[in-house]
């Protein structure tokens, strides 16, 4: 089973940036897309990007459009989150995911990274 490693995350003013990393431990070229989500205390996991593996379309939930965004490194099984323009409401765990074929949940969740951005 491939195992993702999330890292990256850290505490930031509003406005400011991070890059989250997701590696894989294993060879992902089989893999339809990789996702971002987030979790918020109290909240459940909710999308925010993903990315299709082979042929690089990305999709983006409206509350990070424009400010975020998603890129792979097929070479390092890596997948990565420009997040810029950071607000407190960016505040939550983040996990990535695996979809291994189109319309497959999204499952080998990480540990997940912590983000937390202050007014």
């Amino acid at each position: 089973q491939v195992h993702l490693v999330e890292s990256g995350g850290g505490l930031v003013q509003a406005g400011e940036s991070l890059r989250l990393s997701c590696v894989a431990s294993e060879r992902t070229f089989s893999t339809f897309a990789m996702g971002w989500f987030r979790q918020a205390p109290g909240e459940e996991r909710e999308f925010v990007a993903a990315i299709r593996w082979t042929e690089g379309t990305t999709y983006y939930s409206n509350s990070v459009k424009g400010r975020f965004t998603v890129s792979r490194d097929a070479a390092k099984n890596t997948l990565y989150l420009q997040m810029d323009k950071l607000k407190p409401d960016d505040t939550a765990v983040y996990y990535c995911g695996m979809q291994v074929r189109v319309g497959d949940p999204y499952s080998n969740w990480g540990q997940g990274t912590q983000v937390t951005v202050s007014s």
